[in-house]
């Protein structure tokens, strides 16, 4: 009969710790300057936002609406510095698809055209 061996969890970890001795490892940590200034840099901008955000200026009401043009024309600058133009190359590319696109499109509705056409022409006559 062959002999079976129980082991308890208990029973286990304790004979580890016992024969291994625990490792302490000590972390190593590398700063980044770049990561950091962009880091401080970014918590700046919040910190602008949130001193804005918190003054809760009330104008007089004359002034809202210069007040609300005033940020529209500043926030459609910042998103229009944001945007990826495509240079000369891809510019032409797609000035050459849209031209394509309309050829076609604009001879499907010429076939369509002569075709009703000339069905309606031999209905009616």
């Amino acid at each position: 009969m062959a002999k079976i061996t129980r082991i308890k969890a208990s029973d286990h970890r304790e004979a580890e710790a016992k024969e291994e001795p625990s490792i302490v490892r000590k972390k190593v940590v590398i700063k980044d300057k770049k990561a950091d200034k962009a880091n401080k840099k970014a918590q700046k901008v919040e910190e602008k936002k949130s001193r804005k955000a918190n003054t809760g200026k009330k104008h007089f009401i004359l002034f809202r609406p210069f007040c609300a043009i005033g940020r529209y024309f500043k926030e459609s600058w910042q998103e229009i510095r944001q945007v990826r133009w495509p240079n000369r190359k891809a510019t032409w590319k797609m000035v050459l698809a849209v031209i394509i696109y309309s050829a076609i499109f604009v001879a499907i509705l010429l076939l369509l055209d002569l075709l009703f056409s000339f069905i309606f022409n031999n209905i009616l006559k």
